[in-house]
């Protein structure tokens, strides 16, 4: 008599909530800790493509351990073709590529405070790119906690002052190479963030794969710029470890951690709601900067935690519901 294959049974929708809650809680830590990290343990000697290949390259380690742990390996090797690796992942890789190119030229162009407050517009973009994409829907109150969460980054940015002036005193000059590019940057970044989500949820591209393949294309793209860069004139110069210890392996490997659970929140939690644990980050790192260095947190900052604290209670609370229309 044939026995009847095991059916898989559906996850149990508590155990998932409290495994999302656990990664975006762990993304908010390392998020968190890694400016206080990456300053106490990285020198200033040390050349900032070796640190970012370094992390990539863990990254890809990582996320293959992680593959081999839960046995997909082998099927994802058999299963993996290069059109649907460029568009589930490469894709995103050019588009986050470019963005961090704007945002480096507006950077240049903007006094801190105008630069910070015009990055939090990524949170409302990322929101219109998953409506448009996956259809996800924001209810009324969602969307006010969306502001009020870019009301707490307004005035988070507040505390970390304007430390420099803009470079062009030409109003068009900041224009054109200040706001437009950081607003630019901005709708690319929901626009990758929502096609990561996507090719998670719908392509069900698992998100440890990704990770490797957008290390991978990250990694390729700042190989090639190499060739022309200071980064690179000064490792061929003083070597690829220049001005490392034994210590900046911490940071590098905590950055890699995160890289691994940004795909996770973006693929249980989705690209909005990672949006809440950068705000909630800078609050982290504000508290750490108290605990270990004395630094008290700004008065913005003690304005924003109740903001950021209301707003993540009304966006879990109040989901968009399907009104059941009555026959």
């Amino acid at each position: 008599m044939a026995v009847s294959p095991k059916r898989k049974l559906p996850p149990n929708p508590e155990t998932a909530s409290r495994t999302v809650w656990l990664y975006l809680t762990l993304l908010t830590i390392q998020y968190g800790v890694q400016p206080l990290i990456s300053k106490r343990f990285i020198r200033r000697e040390v050349i900032v493509t070796s640190s970012v290949l370094a992390c990539e390259v863990a990254k890809v380690i990582f996320a293959l351990i992680l593959l081999a742990k839960e046995g997909s390996l082998g099927r994802l090797y058999k299963e993996w073709t290069l059109v649907g690796s460029l568009t589930a992942s490469g894709l995103p890789a050019a588009i986050y590529a470019l963005q961090n190119s704007l945002l480096q030229i507006s950077y240049k162009n903007l006094d801190s405070l105008t630069f910070s407050m015009l990055n939090q517009t990524k949170l409302l973009f990322t929101a219109f790119f998953t409506y448009l994409m996956l259809g996800q829907k924001q209810s009324v109150k969602q969307m006010g906690a969306l502001f009020l969460l870019i009301i707490a980054a307004i005035l988070l940015s507040f505390g970390e002052g304007s430390g420099k002036g803009s470079s062009g005193t030409n109003p068009d000059h900041v224009l054109f190479h200040g706001i437009i590019p950081v607003l630019v940057a901005s709708v690319l970044s929901g626009l990758a963030s929502s096609l990561c989500q996507w090719a998670s949820q719908v392509k069900k591209h698992s998100s440890y794969l990704m990770t490797v393949e957008m290390s991978i294309v990250g990694s390729l793209c700042l190989l090639a710029s190499m060739s022309k860069s200071p980064d690179g004139e000064a490792i061929r110069q003083h070597g690829f470890f220049h001005g490392w210890t034994a210590l900046t392996v911490i940071p590098v490997l905590s950055n890699s951690i995160g890289g691994i659970l940004v795909g996770l929140v973006t693929t249980h939690a989705g690209g909005v709601r990672k949006g809440f644990v950068i705000v909630s980050a800078l609050l982290v790192t504000a508290l750490l900067q108290f605990v270990f260095d004395g630094r008290p947190p700004s008065f913005y900052c003690l304005l924003a935690l109740p903001l950021v604290v209301s707003s993540i209670s009304i966006y879990q609370k109040y989901p968009y519901r399907v009104k059941n229309k009555e026959s």
